[in-house]
């Protein structure tokens, strides 16, 4: 059988991890697939790079428009990052008929009406499970495995880095600005930690969510949005005092007018499963009834994923 050709659109630390697991499990993918699943091509500006990471077999360039138009790829991975380029090779690759994978969660949340609209029309998917909390399989859960139950409201903790700082700031009675050097220093935040510190990763994901889970478009300039820089070992010891933990949450709920979309700093009772979340860890809690013609309130969903650094 015809293997599945994949083309990746970028090489660095996310694209050369993907094309590594590609090929160390390549074997068990194909036994899970059914068919063979072979990467044919890589595109990335670091030709040099590309070459250390491909076999001999592997088409290398810097022109990403060869790989979305290229009529033996069936799966391009886009992997650049970014919402001008990565919007314009997507659109691209499925205007030509190719799947597309991408973890890019902020085009996804600015664009993702026009680019499922476009993938709808062309009868291909984009999948982008990575692109909301990676570990957790929440897409598919939404999509699949909870089709026959009526969603009321998701509240996740969806940002790890912010989730770790709050978690050191309790644990340890370090300042924000002391727990934030050493997120940089560990890893989970980067040089620029705008995006996790004021909440717009949390945004982007929990815009992806709502849209999944009652149907309506992706409309991340709605989301109310917080972020954790003012908050102080004080209110955080307060909080404890009364039996609270402080979490960032991102959260999206039917409520009488239409559906909600915010992401604030969140007082959640000690009591609660999803308090007691801690470190770079992420859970989401789904509540849902079932689409009965007497409807049936199931128990709170909590998924939760390991720490990845």
């Amino acid at each position: 059988m015809k293997p599945i050709n994949i083309g990746l659109l970028g090489i660095g630390t996310v694209g050369g991890g993907t094309y590594t697991v590609l090929k160390r499990n390549q074997e068990e993918i194909a036994r899970r697939a059914g068919r063979e699943i072979k990467v044919k091509m890589i595109a990335d500006r670091d030709l040099d790079r590309a070459r250390s990471f491909a076999d001999q077999d592997v088409i290398v360039t810097d022109n990403a428009h060869e790989v979305t138009t290229h009529p033996d790829i069936d799966i391009v991975v886009e992997l650049i990052g970014g919402q001008t380029i990565a919007k314009d090779l997507i659109l691209e690759a499925i205007a030509h008929g190719k799947h597309v994978v991408t973890a890019n969660k902020a085009l996804l949340a600015n664009h993702g009406t026009e680019i499922f609209a476009a993938a709808r029309a062309k009868g291909v998917m984009v999948a982008f499970e990575a692109a909301v909390a990676g570990g957790i399989p929440i897409i598919k859960a939404l999509r699949e495995g909870l089709t026959a139950n009526r969603i009321t409201w998701i509240a996740g903790i969806i940002n790890g880095t912010s989730n770790f700082i709050l978690s050191e700031m309790r644990d340890k009675g370090l300042s924000f600005e002391q727990v934030l050097a050493e997120a940089q220093k560990l890893g989970y935040a980067e040089s620029d930690p705008t995006y996790d510190i004021e909440g717009i990763d949390a945004a982007h994901k929990i815009t992806l969510m709502s849209a999944i889970a009652f149907g309506i478009p992706v409309q991340f300039s709605k989301v109310y949005t917080e972020g954790i820089t003012k908050l102080t070992g004080e209110d955080i010891r307060y909080a404890e005092e009364l039996g609270y933990r402080i979490k960032l949450l991102g959260i999206t709920k039917r409520v009488e007018k239409g559906i909600e979309l915010r992401v604030p700093p969140t007082l959640i009772p000690v009591r609660r499963l999803i308090a007691n979340v801690e470190g770079v860890m992420n859970a989401i809690v789904v509540k849902e009834t079932l689409l009965a013609r007497h409807s049936t309130t199931v128990p709170e969903r909590v998924l939760s994923r390991p720490p990845v650094r």
